[in-house]
């Protein structure tokens, strides 16, 4: 990367990454509509990218429909946000381009997991807050640690044919810097359970990484270099937030697998 891609890449981040901080905190409404608007941003990132246009009908909808269920689940009401999110496939099944409707259901049903799997795990009263901090510990070490030692370092590639510049230098960097950035975090929180903690930070990097090569694949089968240009350095929001949209939904899952969705952070958390 060119060193003016690179200030640009790192100023983009010195932005939002305090912003993320800030609502993460803050929590409530304020944080359930800085998701829902990434959400929504994604939602129409994908829809240019599979159907190189916005049919009226589908955009409105599936915008309209992220926006219902993120409140919904900022309302205390996860499984009816889920419920309603899973419904308005139904919709745009009907008013996708017939021969894109599988791709359009796929990127709501993406779109709407950041909306709500980011608010279900803040709504634990306990460590909510936490929950949300040590994932992005997990997805931001992962990728910055995977970008700059796996291009230092090189050696054998990842998946050349998804995502020809990644090494397995890089992803084995990217999950170790994972794994300590959590049990930092953890210990500051106050949280047991040094072992479970680093297998969790494990399987989370791998998923965001997963999650970067799922979005590298569909940019390649759509003949895109970028979801867009809106963030400078960095592409779109789906570029952005690639990885932790599979991370954020697989903490989520299992959170409420072991918490219930009145504990998901508890769930996540707590071994």
């Amino acid at each position: 990367m060119r060193s003016g891609e690179l200030v640009l890449r790192v100023c983009s981040a010195l932005v939002l990454a305090p912003l993320a901080l800030a609502t993460a905190y803050l929590g409530g409404w304020l944080f359930a509509a800085f998701w829902a608007a990434a959400a929504i941003g994604i939602f129409c990132e994908w829809l240019w990218l599979v159907t190189q246009s916005r049919p009226h009908g589908v955009l409105v909808t599936g915008i309209a429909c992220i926006a219902s269920a993120a409140a919904i689940a900022a309302a205390g009401h996860v499984p009816a946000s889920i419920i309603l999110l899973l419904a308005c496939t139904l919709c745009q099944l009907a008013l996708a381009p017939q021969t894109r409707r599988l791709w359009v259901v796929a990127g709501l049903l993406y779109a709407g997991s950041i909306a709500i799997a980011p608010i279900l795990l803040r709504s634990d009263p306990a460590i909510g807050f936490l929950s949300i901090i040590l994932l992005f510990a997990i997805v931001w070490s992962t990728d910055i640690v995977a970008y700059f030692l796996g291009r230092a370092i090189g050696g054998p590639k990842l998946m050349p044919r998804v995502s020809p510049k990644k090494t397995w230098s890089g992803a084995l960097s990217g999950t170790t810097a994972a794994i300590v950035s959590a049990l930092v975090a953890a210990a500051a929180g106050g949280l047991a359970g040094t072992l479970p903690l680093a297998v969790l930070a494990c399987v989370l990097s791998v998923s965001a990484q997963a999650g970067d090569l799922i979005e590298s694949a569909l940019k390649r089968e759509f003949g895109a270099k970028d979801s867009s240009k809106l963030i400078p350095g960095h592409g779109g929001l789906m570029d952005r937030l690639d990885g932790f949209a599979v991370a954020s939904f697989l903490a989520a899952l299992i959170g409420v697998v072991r918490g219930g969705f009145e504990m998901p952070g508890r769930g996540l958390l707590v071994w």
